[in-house]
């Protein structure tokens, strides 16, 4: 059996993932960490990459290829943006080489949106599109990948076209800390409620201009009415996802499904949430995605 051939990094904001690859993909080792861009700018990339490698064992000739905030103006070395319309093979051709390191590292750049009506940035979700839809992909495709900042991305034959980000991960996070609302979720159980979830998706997916005033009814339903806290929570995650769903899915056609990429609890919540309006989705583990992206990359940057 052949050992390791390249490295694969997802450097993300706040976290930190590493895995030794084989040409075939097969996973011969992984580190995670909480040492994202933030902390590697003041740690130094270099020191936290090679202690990653040194402590998984991996030979010093092994290239790495990095995706994600590394390549960020603030991150190790910038490696810039591809503007739509953005094939995904542009992604592989715009790698950036770091200088002056003793091994092959190349950071892959992200996709800018340079429409002063509607500007926007993706870095690492193009990396996801790569590993689930492929170089070329299918004729048409809307992708949904949740998070802190959600991405919908319409793509042709591979081809991102158009992209929009929502900030509804850091909008929940603020509404549910910071607000009013923090009282009426105090306590709440990790457990999803899931009916009052497809509920509030359902109520903001069908008049989302209402989205402010369906947050502050979870306030006075809870105090005239009653309800659990965990109803609370659910009800604004639900009610910020039916508003980003509205948007996201205002010019789909009836006939194209939706590409989750997603894991953990957002997917599933996004995919009840699709589920509830009668959308039809395609799945893909975002952890599977950014390692096949990288796997792609890889094949494409050290095989031509």
């Amino acid at each position: 059996m052949s050992g390791p051939s390249y490295v694969a990094v997802d450097w993300g904001t706040s976290s930190f993932r590493l895995w030794l690859m084989s040409a075939g993909g097969e996973v011969f080792g992984e580190a995670r960490s909480a040492e994202g861009m933030t902390v590697a700018a003041r740690a130094g990339f270099v020191s936290v990459l090679q202690s990653h490698l040194d402590a998984l064992g991996a030979a010093a000739n092994l290239p790495v290829v990095i995706c994600g905030m590394a390549g960020a103006r603030q991150g190790w070395v910038e490696a810039g943006y591809v503007d739509t319309p953005a094939h995904l093979s542009d992604i592989l051709k715009g790698a950036v080489v770091v200088s002056g390191q003793p091994r092959d590292i190349r950071i892959l750049p992200g996709i800018a949106q340079r429409d002063a009506a509607a500007p926007d940035v993706m870095r690492g979700e193009e990396t996801q599109l790569l590993g689930a839809l492929g170089l070329d992909g299918p004729g048409e495709a809307l992708v949904c990948m949740p998070g802190t900042h959600s991405k919908w991305v319409r793509l042709r034959g591979g081809t991102v076209e158009r992209f929009a980000t929502f900030m509804t991960g850091e909008l929940f996070s603020v509404v549910a800390r910071d607000t009013i609302l923090s009282h009426a979720v105090a306590g709440a159980e990790e457990a999803v409620d899931t009916d009052a979830f497809r509920s509030a998706v359902i109520e903001a997916f069908a008049t989302p201009a209402l989205s402010a005033n369906l947050l502050f009814r979870v306030r006075s339903r809870q105090l005239l009415f009653g309800g659990s806290a965990q109803a609370a929570r659910e009800t604004i995650s639900g009610t910020l996802i039916g508003a980003e769903l509205a948007a996201g899915l205002a010019e789909r056609r009836r006939a194209t499904p939706v590409t989750l990429i997603a894991s953990g609890r957002l997917q599933r919540l996004y995919r009840i949430a699709l589920e509830s309006l009668s959308i039809p989705l395609n799945v893909m583990d975002a952890e599977e995605a950014v390692r096949r992206g990288l796997a792609g990359a890889a094949a494409a940057i050290w095989t031509n």
